[in-house]
């Protein structure tokens, strides 16, 4: 779990289109009801704490972030147990990671599944074969020896936790207990089906997902060319009218720059 990195990311839409329409238009209580509907459809879209871990266990090394002082930091290190309570990893008190997840007490994980390689195609363009991506992001609190004993009594995931404690007693537990996340399932050739991205969103310990994503308000004019631009097949035909399906939707922009009624916008 050593390690350090920062960085800082930007991004920009280029066009006619501007930052305030993009962002910020669509509050969840002032959405018409159909909509609501939609954003209910996504929220509902879940997982339990097992299959989570499961999904990240496949993976195996996992990044880990945190923020100090408006600075992010990186490491990697993996999840070695989970139970009702949510999910569970450790590391030393002497490292500016336990120094940071006691400070801000949150922790951002994320992965990817089967491979990190990036290949390319004939034509020069990224390939990623079918495969899937993890993030969650939540609250932790530490967990102190004596519970950890207890919980290994009852499952026996929880005893590496204990050996390693005995072994670097330096080594303490933290637990993701509040948290959101999604899983990115991508197929970007459609090798394996007709669209290219499933999306599944979820949350435990009480947490919401802050769903977010693109939508058709009612200035849509029905033109169809959102829908022939959408090469995520996250677009289909409702009588006269058009809608974006929040879990095949890569959030790309494409049907919002293409839109000449201003019709879409970002959640």
């Amino acid at each position: 779990m050593t390690g350090r990195t920062t960085t800082e990311n930007s991004s920009s839409i280029s066009g006619n289109k501007t930052r305030a329409n993009f962002a910020g238009n669509a509050v969840a209580q002032n959405m018409p009801q159909q909509y609501k509907y939609d954003l209910k459809l996504q929220e509902e879209s879940t997982m339990n704490i097992s299959e989570i871990y499961n999904k990240f266990d496949q993976i195996g090394c996992l990044t880990f972030a945190t923020v100090e002082k408006g600075v992010p930091h990186t490491r990697i290190a993996h999840l070695f147990a989970h139970d009702s309570e949510g999910l569970y990893f450790r590391t030393m008190v002497t490292k500016p990671f336990f120094r940071q997840l006691s400070e801000s007490k949150t922790v951002s994980i994320c992965g990817m599944s089967p491979t990190t390689t990036v290949s390319h195609n004939e034509q020069g363009m990224p390939y990623f074969p079918p495969g899937y991506t993890i993030r969650v992001t939540g609250d932790v609190e530490e967990v102190d020896f004596d519970t950890l004993k207890r919980k290994a009594e009852n499952n026996t995931m929880f005893s590496l936790g204990v050996k390693d404690i005995e072994q670097y007693p330096a080594m303490t537990t933290f637990c993701l207990h509040k948290a959101w996340g999604e899983v990115f399932d991508f197929d970007f050739e459609m090798e394996k089906r007709p669209h290219k991205l499933l999306r599944t969103a979820f949350s435990f310990g009480g947490h919401k997902n802050p769903a977010k994503g693109m939508r058709i308000t009612e200035n849509c004019i029905s033109c169809g060319k959102c829908f022939k631009k959408c090469s995520f097949k996250a677009i289909s035909k409702h009588e006269d009218t058009y809608k974006i399906n929040f879990d095949k939707c890569d959030v790309c922009g494409d049907c919002y720059i293409t839109c000449p009624a201003n019709a879409i916008e970002y959640m």
